[in-house]
């Protein structure tokens, strides 16, 4: 990793696959309990079912005064209507299963925040539906960051530049004294890249690195991120 002569202040972070899973989007996670209870269908086709209850799920009238829980209850039913097997699948455990995991990894998170924001300002900059200071209230998240960017609140989202300046801007950072660390590359490391931001790209190994476009750092777990940002 390439040392940074600019003192690092800030540290950004994606929601979904950063802080409640290890580089796992949720469609990947919602499948592998799927496939645990049985579905039939492929990764590929299940995503694209994924992405149409993404849809729906923004449009729901109460979205923004869902919970984390709540979410994931009402993502499992859409996609309980929305599959071929769905009438077999008991999508009440596939929800257990997704929330019990993601709960698990956000208390371990929890302890590595509080140690980062003792040093850094913290913020989110999340592709979301609007309730996401709700789904970090519920998780014990909220105190932890100074600033939350949801993109169903401001209206604009990764990898839209904007959304990213507009975090910065509420920390009183440059791009150069801060850090974004995400698990979707072209959402979060190629746009905070080109801002001038140091990018860590939060991974499994399986994954191929792009070659035109290499993060600052790469790392397979949320607790290697104090090795990455306190070198640098």
């Amino acid at each position: 990793m390439v040392q940074s002569a600019t003192p690092v202040r800030a540290v950004l972070f994606d929601f979904g696959g950063t802080l409640d899973a290890d580089g796992l989007r949720w469609s990947a996670r919602f499948h592998a309990a799927y496939r645990e209870l049985g579905g039939s269908m492929p990764f590929g086709n299940f995503e694209a079912v994924f992405r149409a209850s993404d849809r729906v799920l923004e449009t729901l009238p109460d979205i923004r005064r869902l919970g984390f829980r709540a979410m994931i209850d009402a993502q499992a039913q859409l996609l309980q209507e929305m599959v071929p097997d769905g009438a077999t699948i008991d999508f009440t455990q596939v929800a257990d299963r997704f929330h019990r995991d993601a709960v698990r990894t956000t208390e371990r998170n929890a302890r590595l925040l509080s140690s980062l924001a003792r040093h850094y300002r913290l913020g989110i900059v999340s592709n979301f539906t609007g309730n996401l200071s709700r789904c970090l209230a519920e998780l014990g998240l909220t105190n932890y960051f100074q600033t939350v960017s949801d993109s169903g609140v401001l209206g604009t989202a990764k990898p839209d530049p904007e959304i990213f300046n507009t975090t910065l801007t509420a920390l009183d950072v440059e791009p150069q004294e801060a850090w974004i660390v995400g698990d979707n590359f072209d959402a979060d490391i190629r746009p905070a890249r080109t801002l001038g931001m140091s990018t860590c790209w939060l991974t499994g190994p399986e994954r191929e690195t792009p070659g035109d476009c290499a993060p600052t750092a790469r790392i397979a777990s949320l607790t290697e991120l104090p090795e990455v940002v306190c070198t640098a």
